[in-house]
């Protein structure tokens, strides 16, 4: 009885020292980890808003140019029929 009383002590001593050891070794982020991270998320919505602003500048030039692509096309057939009626 004696010696199992002994064996539960030291299990129980060696559960709490390996929870508190678990607990004590955990791994928590350094406030510069935390600075990083923080400066990588700004970067990352900084280039999110400027996806953005490219994007709607992209959508803005597209649609110039297919203005610009159907007035060439209005130009040249307005120069072909000149053409043709001078006899070209």
């Amino acid at each position: 009885m004696r010696k199992t009383l002994k064996t539960g002590w030291v299990l129980g001593l060696a559960m709490l020292l390996l929870v508190s050891f678990a607990v004590g070794c955990a791994k928590h982020p350094s406030q510069e980890q935390l600075n990083k991270l923080e400066e990588t998320k700004q970067a990352a919505l900084a280039a999110e808003d400027q996806l953005k602003a490219k994007d709607a500048e992209k959508a803005s030039l597209d649609k110039e140019l297919a203005a610009k692509q159907q007035e060439l096309a209005k130009c040249q057939q307005e120069k072909k029929a000149v053409a043709e009626r001078l006899g070209k």
